[in-house]
């Protein structure tokens, strides 16, 4: 058994995890609710000791899917662009293994829930496939041959920081205009809740008056999907793909999913759409708890100097 945490800009989920890939005992707690005063790994740490103690449990170690770009070598958070205070340079392998004497093994969110889709969801059986997750920022990973492609130091995959529009709304890795100040579900919510004078407006509320006929609403979604897809339309150029997985609690919804899927299957060279798929991810928010899980067991068996294969 192994304790799973997927530690994302807002929130840390947690589970057990068997040697089946079966997900016991989900809990949900906010990283945010302070203001970021108290540490992200203090609160995870925390969130931890309860559920173990709620549980009795007795794990192997702890598998952590982590926001951000994480040397996954040394499992420490080698970047965030400054989206969360006191993040950078948090040794998350190194205090979690001080603090409960378990092996740790972390991977940055994105590949964790390629990973995980690659195990036990929608990507089962494939060798090529693209993962982006749409959430607080962007997150990308992509499998090639059957391989994760990490670049030099595990990073590779940070696709929220492309540029999409030159010039455009100020980033906080210091760009302007980068992928996700667009495509984010972040962005989509911060450009609604200034338009429709709603400042608590959430994602599913703003989904309901699109359903409803809202023109507003329906405005800046489709402005929204069209975003995302330029980005997609990019990346598949570049990766040919055979299936592309949007992962994150608002790709469950179809208006985005069948607009999304026209907007690629539309505007990419006809060869790389023949027989490329675009589907939401099967796992929705249990994926990076999948794959974390996966994750730690390779590492377990082939060490983490080099990504291990995901298949």
């Amino acid at each position: 058994m192994l304790l799973a945490a997927d530690l994302g800009g807002t929130a840390l989920k947690l589970a057990l995890v068997d040697g089946q890939s079966r997900l016991i005992c989900r809990r949900e707690v906010s990283v945010s609710f302070d203001g970021y005063r108290t540490p992200l790994i203090v609160t995870t740490e925390r969130a931890i000791r309860a559920l173990l103690q709620e549980t009795g449990a007795t794990i192997a170690g702890i598998a952590v899917s982590a926001t951000g770009q994480i040397d996954a070598a040394v499992g420490t958070v080698a970047g965030s662009n400054g989206s969360i205070p006191g993040y950078e340079g948090t040794p998350i392998r190194g205090h979690l293994e001080r603090a409960f004497r378990l092996p740790v093994h972390v991977l940055n969110d994105a590949n964790a829930a390629l990973l995980g889709e690659m195990t036990a969801g929608a990507a089962r059986g494939l060798s090529d496939v693209l993962m982006v997750t749409l959430g607080t920022g962007v997150g990308g990973a992509f499998v090639s041959g059957g391989r994760l492609l990490s670049g030099s130091r595990g990073l590779a995959g940070e696709i929220g920081h492309m540029l999409l529009h030159p010039g455009g709304e100020a980033c906080t890795c210091g760009q302007r205009g980068c992928y996700e100040r667009y495509a984010s579900t972040g962005a989509l919510l911060r450009r609604a809740q200034a338009a429709l004078g709603r400042p608590g407006l959430d994602g599913q509320a703003l989904f309901v008056l699109a359903q409803q006929g809202d023109p507003q609403a329906l405005a800046l979604l489709k402005a929204w999907f069209e975003d995302i897809s330029l980005g997609i339309i990019s990346l598949v150029h570049l990766l040919n793909p055979q299936l592309v997985l949007l992962g994150g609690g608002v790709c469950r919804q179809e208006l985005l999913l069948s607009s999304v899927r026209r907007l690629v299957l539309s505007g990419v060279m006809p060869c790389f759409a023949r027989e490329l798929r675009l589907e939401s991810a099967a796992l929705g928010n249990d994926a990076g708890l999948v794959g974390a899980a996966q994750w730690w067991r390779q590492c377990a068996e082939k060490g983490c100097e080099t990504i291990p294969s995901p298949v």
